[in-house]
């Protein structure tokens, strides 16, 4: 019956048939389904400047049709857009960071664009969005006392006005980087609706974001560095914070560390992936790859491998302490790929406390202002301050480039600065040149 009612010209939904037009243009058409007024086949059209182009855009078409999940484009909302892109789209994208697309996109993009059709979505538009966010973005969830339900609201807050003496209403700002973070998700969706042939242009291309200042890397100061130590000496986050201290990985990475990762024959320390919160399971964590996916290999100084070692024994005194509440390693050789960071029952650390606890010693020794990740930016200040070349300090970081180390951490210490005109200084006295002052 099939083979007779295609000989008859008649077609299954998604059944479809490519062709070249006299423009040049490739398109394909296919069958949508019946409408129900004349109950003849709806028939729509994709185009391409490719056959395979054409071909690849037809079978998702068809297969859509046949899974019950095809839309047409000049029908669908930026709200189905991107929803349908954080759903279907994100294959090979780190959890976490599509976690941070859909909270960007539910608390920013859909409540002020979602009803748009996407094919409508134009660059003034996005603009003024964007300008709007630089003026009253921030947002905050609160219970709707009528439903019960969280609900996303502009942040605000009352004062008097001092000239007047009213009490008004005031708004917060989101920062230059944050609406960049936000454009950059925009940009991505769009252009992925590009090619899947929803849209022809990229609008978010024309609009223009505020300038992003970036903040100035503050490391410790070596007094500093010194009060921090003597603060933290017999502190329970001891040796994980002399690991960030003088090895800069970032917070995830050091708390992702197992024993396997240390090499003490060598004096070495592999990095290769971090420990992270699940995505809508915020209590629970899982083991990721590193943020640039690459690993690395840091050789230590005997300080830091003196104080793994201490880690290691610290925390077999911790099993014999726990008795039976140890939930960690079992054996001294289930230890050697256990985690080296543990709580006092052997359950690796969550780094809510490592923070807080962080900031109270900050706060003690004078710095409120630092964070964990202060200790990243001081590791790096150092090495470039005792003379190690920006491409060893690029690669025990793990950054991308050597570049990207420079311009990170461009400002250049009093101290360095000296040494600099030190090291002139030597070089013309070498050369003969007479360097005294004329009276």
């Amino acid at each position: 019956m099939a083979k007779k009612a295609n000989k008859a010209g008649k077609r299954a939904n998604g059944d479809g048939t490519i062709r070249q037009r006299k423009d040049g243009l490739w398109e394909a058409r296919f069958t949508v389904g019946i409408n129900p007024g004349s109950g003849k086949p709806i028939r729509k059209s994709i185009y391409g400047k490719t056959k395979p182009e054409v071909a690849k855009k037809l079978r998702d078409a068809t297969s859509a049709v046949d899974n019950g999940t095809y839309f047409e484009p000049e029908k669908i909302t930026v709200k189905h857009w991107f929803e349908t892109w954080l759903s279907d789209y994100m294959a090979g994208v780190k959890p976490l960071t599509v976690q941070q697309y859909r909270s960007m996109t539910e608390t920013h993009i859909i409540p002020a664009l979602g009803a748009v059709k996407l094919k409508d979505l134009k660059a003034p538009q996005l603009q003024k969005f964007y300008n709007q966010l630089a003026v009253d973005g921030m947002t905050t969830r609160r219970k709707n006392k009528e439903t019960g339900k969280m609900e996303i609201v502009k942040k605000t807050a009352q004062r008097e006005n001092p000239e007047t003496g009213k009490i008004e209403t005031i708004y917060f700002p989101l920062s230059a980087k944050t609406i960049q973070n936000i454009h950059d998700i925009i940009s991505k969706s769009l252009n992925t609706a590009i090619s899947a042939g929803m849209i022809k242009e990229n609008v978010s291309s024309r609009c223009v974001l505020p300038k992003v200042v970036k903040k100035e890397v503050v490391p410790l100061s070596e007094g500093k560095q010194v009060e921090f130590i003597q603060a933290i000496s017999s502190h329970k986050y001891k040796n994980l914070y002399l690991v960030y201290l003088f090895c800069g990985l970032r917070e995830s990475e050091a708390i992702a560390l197992t024993w396997d990762c240390i090499n003490f024959k060598t004096g070495t320390m592999k990095v290769y992936r971090q420990w992270q919160r699940i995505p809508g399971d915020w209590g629970k964590f899982r083991f990721e790859t590193l943020k640039n996916d690459k690993s690395r290999t840091i050789t230590l100084s005997p300080f830091v491998i003196s104080v793994l070692k201490d880690q290691h024994k610290q925390q077999q005194l911790d099993k014999l302490a726990a008795g039976t509440m140890w939930e960690g390693f079992q054996t001294l050789p289930d230890q050697e790929t256990a985690f080296i960071f543990t709580d006092k029952i052997g359950k690796p650390l969550n780094p809510a406390p490592v923070y807080e606890n962080f900031k109270k010693i900050a706060s003690d020794i004078g710095v409120p202002a630092a964070y964990v990740h202060t200790l990243r930016h001081t590791a790096a200040t150092n090495a470039l301050a005792e003379g190690d070349s920006p491409k060893t300090v690029q690669e025990n970081l793990g950054h991308h480039s050597a570049a990207f180390t420079l311009d990170v951490y461009g400002h250049v210490s009093e101290r360095m600065r000296e040494e600099s005109a030190q090291r002139q200084q030597a070089m013309i006295e070498r050369m003969g040149l007479n360097t005294k002052k004329e009276a």
